[in-house]
């Protein structure tokens, strides 16, 4: 099975609905396992909780249940300073290391740009669909 970190605004855009909640579905389906460290849930529950995507308190503890139960969690093995126009990215990178992943899944130029990392691609969320559904 394949081993990905999504990026925050990947699970942000998922929530929302539109074309990326595909990934949350395959997710769900069991096509792909999700790759997590402490800091990487930490801002996916920051980010979720802003006002300006008023997402209910009920979805946003819905996807957290799912994070915590179906995530494999990961402890960083190496800091990382790589992302010198996002130094926050970094964390992405470093749980792709530590979680042997396959992808690193993103909407976030700074990571996009990088096309791989040590041999991981870092593709955007349709290309990610693109993939999952060339593999079904």
């Amino acid at each position: 099975m394949k081993r990905v970190v999504l990026d925050t605004n990947i699970v942000i855009s998922s929530a929302l609905g539109g074309a990326l909640v595909l990934i949350l579905e395959r997710w769900n389906d069991g096509k792909f396992t999700v790759i997590v460290t402490s800091d990487i849930l930490s801002e996916y529950f920051e980010v979720l909780n802003r006002p300006k995507f008023r997402l209910k308190q009920e979805t946003i503890d819905k996807i957290a249940r799912y994070l915590y139960q179906f995530s494999e969690f990961v402890a960083t093995e190496e800091r990382i300073q790589f992302v010198e126009a996002d130094p926050k990215d970094d964390k992405f990178l470093e749980a792709a290391i530590a979680g042997k992943v396959d992808f690193i899944v993103s909407g976030d130029s700074h990571l996009l740009d990088l096309k791989e990392f040590r041999s991981i691609p870092v593709i955007s969320g349709r290309e990610f669909i693109n993939w999952l559904e060339s593999n079904e």
